[in-house]
């Protein structure tokens, strides 16, 4: 049974176990593209590309995301009351302050991010303020709360900037035939080599959508019913979340690297609809709500 301390010792392991696969499939693909147009100078970038996402994925994850939503520090004297709410819960919950950052946009929703419980920060949009009480308020900030202090923050941070340079290697395979050559097209290996390449590019989106589903939607039930413990009021949370889901409109800066951060799908309700619910990154609206409801009784 997953407990805090398991999931937290479990998130350390896979965000390091993460970024090593990243580091050898780069270097793999780097080395694919520089056999078949037999340039070393191609592997060498590829290794040097690796090491640098993977360290700006560790120390700059959160800088990234916050600036691919569009985040701006929210201002304390214009939402003191979102301010207090959050140290308040905070000190309930053993954690420092995070910083408080908001998004200008009417789809209500919200993620946390940080290298850790020092560096983490809370991101609401302005939808959620205008569309929920305090009950529910406090709800969404607990479970996110919970996410920095369930160690969620690094894997899932580390995940957008890793998934996202899936799609640049992607795009350096295509470029790169007329960056270096043409290569040797008699060559049965190059060729052989080629296939392989180009359908990894084809199947980039769904190795991304695999990484992001490998995460494990369990991690959303776990912050559920934390940040449920955290605020002793599961009503809370459950009637934010089906606010929150009833609602249909896509985030303006709706982004597939980054929607498993969010505390619900950022492209809305429409989007869990027919095959797209298999790549889900969030447990069904409804599932989490009836779970919190169980807690109430």
């Amino acid at each position: 049974m997953a407990t805090l301390y398991t999931q937290q010792a479990s998130n350390t392991r896979r965000t390091w176990f993460l970024m090593a696969v990243f580091l050898a499939v780069v270097v793999a693909l780097g080395w694919l593209i520089s056999f078949y147009y037999n340039n070393q100078a191609i592997l060498y970038l590829a290794i040097i590309l690796s090491l640098m996402m993977n360290f700006a994925s560790y120390w700059w994850s959160d800088k990234i995301v916050l600036a691919l939503a569009g985040a701006n520090p929210a201002d304390h004297d214009s939402n003191t009351e979102l301010y207090h709410l959050v140290e308040n819960l905070s000190i309930t919950a053993g954690l420092p302050l995070p910083k408080i950052y908001l998004i200008n946009d009417p789809a209500p929703n919200a993620f946390a991010t940080g290298r850790d419980k020092k560096h983490a920060v809370v991101a609401v949009t302005s939808g959620l303020l205008a569309r929920l009480n305090k009950n529910e308020l406090e709800g969404v900030i607990a479970h996110e709360l919970s996410h920095i202090g369930n160690r969620d923050i690094l894997l899932q941070s580390v995940i957008v900037v890793l998934v996202g340079l899936i799609a640049i290697l992607s795009d350096i395979f295509i470029r790169s035939r007329f960056i270096f050559g043409r290569g040797d097209d008699d060559n049965k290996a190059g060729g052989i080599l080629a296939i392989v390449g180009i359908v990894f590019i084809v199947l980039s989106p769904i190795i991304a959508s695999l990484i992001q589903l490998a995460i494990s939607r369990q991690r959303e039930f776990l912050a559920d019913s934390s940040g449920a413990l955290l605020t002793r009021y599961p009503e809370g949370l459950a009637s934010a979340l089906e606010k929150i889901g009833s609602y249909n409109q896509p985030m303006k800066k709706a982004s597939n690297a980054m929607a498993h951060l969010y505390i619900s799908n950022p492209f809305g309700a429409r989007a869990a609809k027919g095959v797209a619910k298999l790549f889900m990154t969030h447990p069904p609206i409804e599932e989490r709500v009836a779970k919190l409801r169980q807690l109430s009784y």
